[in-house]
């Protein structure tokens, strides 16, 4: 239904893709391709809602934007430097590779994704509460927006379903919330404990 780079460089306001209302009776959004490679490329804020799997390179360099989508290709979040991305399907080979910043929630029920993942800038984490709140809110909108019928099936289970849930935290990112923790905890000043811990 898109094609290649739909997003690229947003800085704002909502992005919606969805199937025709003239799909055929039976059509299941979550099997099939609704956009193409390279989408929300260089996006700097705004948000984008995908109800169908998309190309490669989704979110690639994007620094700030909030996106949901049914499935990826290869190198999804690549180079991504902020942001929030909620994948909901599968993902393609080399997931991460040289995501500095930002966070993506995959969820990956089977166990199969860190076999896709390039581990060289980021680690996977086990989500906090609060972080599945966020999550939830972030797949509501999905289904305001585009009707989809894997995120309503997903929130009606949520409680069980959403322990599939894996966190993608770059490792730079990661050290510099804890110096901010440490800083706060121990009431130093958070910029001195930023850039002390930046030369370890």
């Amino acid at each position: 239904d898109a094609n290649d780079y739909v997003g690229k460089g947003l800085s704002g306001g909502r992005i919606v893709v969805r199937p025709s209302p003239d799909a055929p009776e039976g059509f299941v959004p979550a099997d099939n391709i609704i956009a193409g490679n390279v989408l929300l490329y260089g996006a700097t804020a705004g948000e984008a809602f995908f109800n169908g799997l998309v190309g490669e390179r989704f979110a690639v360099r994007n620094s700030g934007a909030t996106a949901v989508v049914e499935g990826v290709g290869d190198h999804g979040c690549e180079y991504m430097t902020g942001g929030r991305v909620v994948v909901l399907g599968p993902t393609g080979r080399n997931f991460g590779a040289g995501m500095s910043g930002g966070v993506a929630f995959v969820l990956d029920p089977d166990g199969s994704f860190p076999s896709r993942v390039n581990f060289e800038m980021l680690s996977l984490e086990v989500p906090t509460p609060e972080e599945l709140d966020e999550v939830e809110g972030l797949v509501r909108s999905h289904v305001e927006h585009t009707g989809s019928p894997l995120g309503a099936d997903l929130l009606a289970d949520w409680a069980e379903r959403s322990t599939a849930f894996v966190k993608v935290m770059p490792n730079d990112l990661r050290r510099v919330l804890d110096a901010v923790a440490l800083a706060e905890a121990e009431g130093l000043d958070v910029v001195e404990t930023i850039m002390a811990s930046s030369q370890k």
